[in-house]
């Protein structure tokens, strides 16, 4: 384990523990109006699913550019986002596109 990867920790840590802490240090933050505290609500989600699009999506390719990859990943998104909106439940859709993934690998299509 390389100490670069301990320091980037730390650092994450550093940025993220302001952010979670809000409702702690912030005790009248549930008197945001309504769509204030719907925004923040669908914050998380929304990073999470920007993050697998982009690693699943874009990959780079030989010329040293980024380009569009469509793959058994990009189908593993859409299962869990599919799993998700059917059975509201994001650890259930994780899960079986995870198993999706790692089963198509193993078969060697992926």
């Amino acid at each position: 384990m390389s100490t670069e990867l301990v320091v980037l920790a730390l650092l994450m840590g550093a940025v993220t523990y302001p952010v979670r802490a809000v409702p702690i240090l912030a005790p009248g933050i549930e008197r945001l109006p309504p769509r204030a505290l719907l925004y923040l609500r669908l914050v998380g989600p929304a990073v999470l699913a920007s993050l697998a699009a982009a690693n699943t999506l874009i990959m780079p390719t030989d010329a040293g550019t980024a380009g569009l990859h469509v793959g058994i990943e990009a189908v593993g998104v859409v299962a869990c986002l599919v799993l998700v909106a059917w059975r509201r439940n994001l650890l259930l859709g994780l899960v079986a596109s995870m198993a999706l993934v790692s089963l198509a690998r193993f078969a060697g299509i992926g």
